[in-house]
């Protein structure tokens, strides 16, 4: 159920599916979202692990908000193989106000659900997360 200081409540398929994320690799990334009728995060999207950044980008839609998780692999200047995993809140500015209000208000406890996120960002436009954003974020 939903509480009503926290937002909304947490749909199981979404903790299991960021399980797979992190401990199997399934996904590259999934994006979620709230379903006002049922009053919970629900999976919106998953990526498929050839998926490249370019089509999570693709994925978050002009107008609505989401919230992400993203398997970012990288190289750091030790030339080191590494990986983590980025929560993205996506609020466009072109979104209606009652669901940025929404989404702000149930993200803390969405991201409590979700055990292993390395790195939090915040985007309202395409141009808040680019791969140089990433990289600089995830070093």
């Amino acid at each position: 159920m939903a509480n009503s200081a926290s937002g909304m409540a947490v749909n199981d398929d979404c903790k299991i599916k960021f399980q797979e994320l992190k401990a199997k690799r399934s996904f590259r990334f999934i994006t979620f979202k709230v379903n006002e009728g049922t009053q919970q995060v629900e999976v919106d999207r998953l990526g498929q692990p050839g998926d490249t950044y370019a089509d999570f980008v693709s994925a978050m839609p002009e107008g609505e908000c989401r919230y992400a998780v993203y398997d970012f692999d990288f190289v750091t200047d030790e030339n080191c193989q590494k990986s983590k995993i980025f929560f993205i809140s996506w609020s466009p500015d072109t979104a209606k106000t009652r669901f940025k209000m929404l989404y702000a208000s149930s993200k803390d406890r969405f991201k409590r659900e979700l055990d292993g996120i390395q790195v939090e960002l915040q985007a309202t436009d395409p141009s808040e997360m680019t791969m140089d954003i990433v990289k600089a974020r995830a070093l």
